[in-house]
């Protein structure tokens, strides 16, 4: 008989998390080891339980996903993360499967369709709901039109201190953050300006006036 996947289920909403609970709790292929409301909490949780899949939902006050995920990755867990949302926008879906998520669906997903990317999730298998397959190719196809979404403030903090040579534990001292927290910072930031590493982002910052000699 096979073991039923080890399940964490991660969302600020308890509501949420009360029906993918009761969901998962009522197949015998799969057991809930336990639930959190932030991405901290969900590293607590996945140290102590040891699930073989996270459920994660991306925006959540404290710890977001993407930050979540990193750590996860850091950690060298072996848990697989199912990115579960209602967002499925750039922002959103790139730093999300850079920073090491297997899957990707959004809340509005069948029950046998969650089911079976947990499933496939537990296994390895990377799942991906159409649209956000769709906006994959279309991002790989399109090129990135500047400017579409301004850098925050503290994207912008980290890319002056990466510009003036900080590594990302340097960045991380100075502003009061995580590594892990920077990193997503520099995801996002190479998602908004079209790049794929720390040297292009400060080339296309430096040519789009976002950052200037001496200053920002």
């Amino acid at each position: 008989m096979t073991d039923p996947v080890r399940l964490l289920i991660v969302d600020d909403h308890p509501v949420v998390r009360d029906g993918l609970r009761g969901m998962f709790a009522g197949d015998p292929g799969f057991e809930v080891v336990g639930e959190a409301a932030d991405g901290a909490e969900a590293l607590t949780m996945a140290a102590r339980s040891r699930p073989d899949v996270v459920l994660m939902d991306l925006r959540m006050p404290g710890m977001d996903g993407v930050t979540a995920i990193g750590c996860l990755v850091e950690a060298d867990s072996p848990a697989k993360v199912l990115v579960l949302t209602t967002y499925d926008t750039d922002a959103d879906v790139l730093p999300a499967i850079e920073a090491g998520a297997t899957g990707y669906l959004l809340k509005d997903a069948p029950r046998d369709e969650l089911v079976r990317a947990v499933r496939a999730a537990a296994r390895g298998e990377s799942v991906l709901s159409p649209s956000v397959a769709g906006r994959l190719m279309g991002r790989l196809r399109t090129p990135r039109r500047p400017a579409e979404e301004p850098l925050s403030q503290r994207e912008l903090e980290v890319l002056t201190l990466v510009a003036r040579g900080s590594s990302n534990r340097e960045a991380a001292a100075r502003l009061f953050i995580s590594e892990a927290t920077v990193k997503t910072h520099l995801l996002h930031v190479y998602a908004k300006l079209g790049v794929n590493d720390r040297a292009a982002a400060v080339a296309v910052a430096y040519d789009r006036g976002l950052l200037t000699p001496g200053g920002r």
